[in-house]
């Protein structure tokens, strides 16, 4: 295939997931701002601390959407559409069995994981508000991931845009109404983001009839059960659990460390990361590129193709890496002062500034590495890779914090990163390329 060609199917599917990505951390980024309206830094902290919570809970299902993405794309390629479609009917039953069991398990869970915590009482109040509103979301979330995986699968980034465009859209208008204009404060936010939940499912199922309702014949009911779809999905989906719960945590571990050094510092490292988010959305969508493009070719057994398509999608990556370090040099301050109105915050925020420069340059290639082995359902190499990389993360920062402080929670994240792209590298002959 020439390169050309390659460069074009790129675009097509990376362009719709930037443009819908560039909204999803500006949801997060608008309930930041919304909460840094209220008044004062513990706001933005019950923000933190709440948004925490859910990631503990749903980045443990990200394999609905990862292990969808990369079956249906290799099924795409084969142009197996029995399995396109079962893939998916799994999907969604899977997720909704799980979503039922979150909101059985909401109380303990919540008790328990702020009790860990070390934030303020007045901060862990907002929290537990927070995360009692949003946990009704439950079903809509988890079905939205297999959505999102499988419209990435057979190779329809629009769709996926449109949908993600409706969610976020409406989230932002929504808390903004609810939150400000009817001085309904945190519990407006989590409320707005319910509802943008469930309209996202209405706006999937429309999108779904729109182009796919000549697919209906290959809807078997029985076909879900089947012992060899559910062998499959179920040996990555368990790699990828193990993923999720590795990735949560260096993440929330991020946050809960951070809290130890008061709200003020707590503010500074959640405005950092969704400032960071920005840049993280941009490669995501060349990564979901990676993603169906790497299945795709994997199951048309095309080689030549998959290598020169991992090619370009790493010259893409690094562009975009080095424009986003340049943006963020250019517009830290006016960045800082979207999201909080706090001089106290702000002020705090420039010793970290140069982890806000250099972080795009550091994990270009990890992120870009994830797509390309979700397209290949390489669950194990996924798996270890982050087993090593949470190692990377703790052991900097437990080393270097007698000494630098929280500095050394920024070092931890970088290693982390580097830890994924190393090993990433080193098993993509085995993992990627040697499966054809």
């Amino acid at each position: 295939m020439k390169i050309k060609s390659i460069n074009r199917q790129i675009l097509d599917l990376a362009l719709p997931s930037i443009l819908a990505g560039i909204t999803i951390p500006l949801v997060g980024m608008a309930d930041t701002a919304i909460a840094g309206r209220l008044g004062s830094a513990t706001a933005i902290g019950g923000i933190a601390i709440g948004s925490t919570l859910f990631d503990l809970l749903y980045w443990n299902f990200g394999f609905l959407r990862i292990g969808t993405a990369g079956i249906t794309a290799q099924a795409y390629g084969k142009r197996d559409r029995s399995e396109m479609v079962r893939t998916g009917l799994q999907g969604l039953a899977v997720a909704m069995f799980f979503s039922i069991f979150l909101l059985l398990i909401q109380w303990p869970f919540a008790r328990m994981i702020l009790w860990l915590s070390p934030s303020s009482p007045q901060v862990e109040m907002l929290a537990r508000e927070y995360f009692f509103i949003r946990i009704w979301a439950a079903p809509a979330v988890l079905m939205l991931f297999v959505f999102r995986g499988w419209f990435i699968g057979v190779q329809n980034t629009f769709a996926s845009m449109i949908m993600d465009v409706v969610i976020n859209g409406s989230n932002i208008g929504l808390s903004i109404y609810l939150a400000l204009y009817c001085h309904m404060g945190l519990r407006g936010i989590a409320l707005g983001t319910v509802a943008s939940q469930y309209i996202g499912v209405l706006s999937a199922i429309v999108l779904l009839v729109a182009y796919y309702r000549k697919l209906a014949p290959f809807v078997r009911w029985k076909s879900i059960w089947r012992k060899d779809g559910w062998k499959r999905y179920f040996t990555l989906s368990g790699n990828l659990f193990v993923r999720s719960i590795c990735m949560l945590l260096v993440y929330t571990g991020f946050t809960f460390l951070a809290a130890k050094y008061g709200d003020t510092l707590l503010a500074v490292a959640t405005i950092m990361m969704k400032l960071l988010l920005l840049f993280a959305y941009f490669v995501d969508g060349f990564a979901y590129a990676g993603e169906a493009l790497t299945g795709k070719f994997i199951g048309a057994r095309d080689k030549l193709s998959l290598v020169r398509s991992v090619k370009i999608l790493f010259i893409w990556t690094a562009g975009v890496g080095i424009v986003s370090t340049i943006l963020y040099i250019i517009g830290d301050q006016w960045l800082l002062r979207l999201m909080t109105s706090s001089p106290e915050v702000i002020h705090a925020a420039r010793p970290f500034l140069p982890w806000l420069y250099s972080m795009p340059l550091i994990s270009s290639l990890t992120f870009m590495w994830d797509g390309i082995f979700i397209g290949a359902t390489a669950g194990k190499a996924l798996r270890n890779t982050m087993i090593i990389s949470v190692m990377a993360f703790y052991a900097g920062y437990l080393i270097l914090e007698p000494g630098l402080g929280i500095q050394a929670l920024w070092i931890g994240y970088a290693a982390h990163l580097v830890a994924r792209s190393l090993v990433q590298t080193l098993l993509a002959r085995k993992h990627v390329f040697r499966i054809i």
